[in-house]
């Protein structure tokens, strides 16, 4: 079984993937930035940014069935590696209980207002 969700982003449809990909019991979730999708904008700050990710991962995982509570991996790319520590009480609210397996990666990403990217697997 495989199912393709997407968010409706217009990144999703122009780059040709899938916010999340479900096959069997496994969740991918793409790297997914602090937009609203539903409008479309973005904050400025790194800290709102790592929240509306988080949440936009959250409504995704649900609608494949599956929680935050299910990631076993994460991976964290920011442009600027000085800003992770501003993340960590977002990500403690987030993941304190679920302590997937975690890296960091510093490098560019597609928008330069983006200040943050993250990507989950999740088991179900």
């Amino acid at each position: 079984m495989r199912k393709n969700i997407s968010t409706g982003s217009t990144f999703e449809k122009e780059v040709a993937y899938s916010r999340a990909v479900v096959k069997d019991n496994w969740v991918f979730v793409s790297g997914t930035t602090g937009f609203n999708y539903e409008n479309m904008t973005i904050s400025e700050d790194i800290v709102e940014q790592t929240e509306q990710c988080l949440i936009n991962i959250k409504n995704v995982l649900e609608e494949a069935g599956a929680g935050m509570k299910d990631i076993v991996r994460v991976t964290y790319i920011l442009p600027k590696a000085d800003d992770f520590e501003k993340c960590w009480p977002v990500l403690r609210k987030y993941f304190d209980e679920v302590r997937p397996a975690a890296t960091m990666i510093s490098a560019g990403l597609a928008d330069p207002r983006m200040k943050i990217e993250i990507e989950v697997t999740a088991v179900m």
